[in-house]
């Protein structure tokens, strides 16, 4: 049986200012270097976004010889 698999998680904050494509290039940014994808995004009412990203662990496994 296979385990769920674990994430790390990081918050990042998009102030109310920053245009959609700014915003856009700043997660893809992360997402492309940092290896991170999208895991919650919520718009609040004053136009601010706080984006929830997250990547996989990957854990190694002792070799046994």
């Amino acid at each position: 049986m296979d385990a769920m698999a674990e994430y790390e998680f990081v918050n990042v904050y998009v102030p109310r200012g920053v245009s959609r494509k700014d915003a856009t290039r700043l997660l893809t940014d992360h997402a492309e270097y940092g290896h991170w994808e999208l895991d919650r995004l919520t718009l609040m009412r004053d136009g601010s976004r706080r984006v929830r990203l997250r990547r996989r662990i990957i854990r190694q496994v002792r070799a046994t010889w």
